[in-house]
């Protein structure tokens, strides 16, 4: 997405890390707002950052002297930007406390999920554009921002690494390229007078893969460690496995258990048991008309999964002449929307599937290596350690006893 678009966003959110080179953040400005053929003017800054990080942007950026975040829009001319010490976030460790520094293995997850929950809660509001500089800070600093942005990034988010001309790149006391001629020295013993008007300030805007519709609407919404969210995307991309556990009303899919209902569960098991078998894709019910061989097929997994029997009866009520194509298309309508809830769009290996013929035949495009249905006995473990179901468990005769497939 360009300046231009992204610049069209109410709320426009510049998002850095830094360390102890508090300049990354004016000269970030500076690159955006006068530098490109497109101005993308922020309206508020956040810099995530240790706790010497945050006493160094607030002496620097934002004290009265030298003030150099203050003395960039006043230069340039730029309008209002909500940028003071409440926006300069510490990091905090595991234990809640804020970091002087990040030193080992336990500060470096803590850095991760600090940094991945702000990139989610600011990608969250639909009337936001993020652009995050990864110029700052640590190396694996800019590495989380980076990852985080991957995983949470929408269209209108962007991700850069400002560059400096040299002998200005990492000068502690260059700012950005001043309007009028102001003098600072270089570092080496010939203290030789520079200009910083002369300066170059530009952007390397990074492109990243967006995986944000992989990431499953609960970890979008609720905060989850760094490792957890990747852990979940994954799975997104490994083979897909479903485990079904029917007294527990409950599957394992890529990876994350979701409750189901009985009635969207038995029709999920109906076909995971045909899929298990290798059965050819199957026609649904008629519409305005009842199924008998259907309606048999899904009650007695209906029963195999228990539950309300007030429940129960009203569905062999609403099935004494048969299931209908009307009932059989809500139903699955409902259950592909449980699993779209809790997957995103890495459900669609777990829907109901048709060949997109007329007349439409249904099926679950799993191999059979790729089902499991767990045993009452064993619970609901870990997808990898539940046993393989019995080939002459009652479930696995469904569609065989009613004399037909369903």
């Amino acid at each position: 997405m360009s300046n231009d678009s992204a610049a069209g966003y109410a709320r426009r959110v510049l998002l850095a890390v830094t360390g102890l080179s508090a300049q990354v953040v004016t000269e970030t400005l500076y690159a955006l707002t006068v530098m490109s053929d497109q101005p993308w003017v922020p309206t508020e800054v956040h810099l995530l950052t240790t706790e010497r990080g945050a006493e160094n942007a607030r002496l620097k950026l934002l004290s009265h002297q030298p003030g150099w975040f203050h003395r960039l829009t006043r230069d340039y001319g730029l309008p209002p930007i909500c940028f003071d010490a409440e926006r300069v976030h510490v990091i905090r460790g595991e234990e809640g406390q804020s970091l002087a520094d990040i030193r080992d293995d336990q500060d470096n997850r803590a850095a991760a999920d600090y940094v991945a929950d702000w990139v989610r809660r600011l990608t969250a509001d639909d009337d936001c554009a993020v652009h995050a500089s990864i110029a700052g800070g640590r190396k694996t600093m800019g590495f989380y921002l980076g990852y985080a942005m991957s995983l949470y990034g929408r269209p209108q988010d962007r991700l850069s690494h400002v560059l400096v001309s040299p002998p200005f790149e990492s000068h502690p006391e260059f700012y950005y390229p001043t309007p009028d001629t102001h003098v600072i020295t270089t570092l080496d013993r010939a203290q030789d007078a520079l200009d910083t008007k002369t300066a170059r300030v530009w952007l390397g805007d990074i492109p990243f893969v967006r995986l944000r519709d992989g990431v499953p609407a609960a970890l979008l919404r609720g905060q989850t460690k760094f490792s957890e969210t990747v852990d979940a995307l994954n799975l997104v991309f490994a083979a897909p496995e479903l485990v079904l556990d029917l007294h527990g009303r409950r599957i394992r899919a890529a990876g994350r258990v979701i409750t189901l209902p009985p009635a969207e569960l038995a029709l999920l098991a109906l076909f995971a048991r045909r899929a298990q078998r290798s059965d050819p894709p199957l026609a649904a019910p008629p519409k305005g008309a009842g199924d008998e061989q259907w309606a048999a097929a899904y009650l007695a997994l209906r029963r195999e999964i228990g539950g309300d029997w007030a429940d129960l009866d009203a569905v062999k009520r609403a099935m004494r002449t048969g299931m209908t194509g009307e009932q059989f298309s809500s139903c699955k309508s409902r259950l592909h929307s449980k699993l779209r809830a809790g997957l995103g769009h890495s459900a669609t290996p777990y829907e109901i599937s048709d060949d997109r013929r007329r007349p439409r035949r249904y099926q679950l495009a799993l191999a059979p290596e790729q089902i499991r249905f767990a045993t009452s006995e064993d619970g609901f473990q870990d997808a990898a350690s539940l046993p393989e179901r019995s080939k002459h468990s009652v479930g696995s005769k469904i569609g065989h006893q009613q004399g037909a497939d369903p």
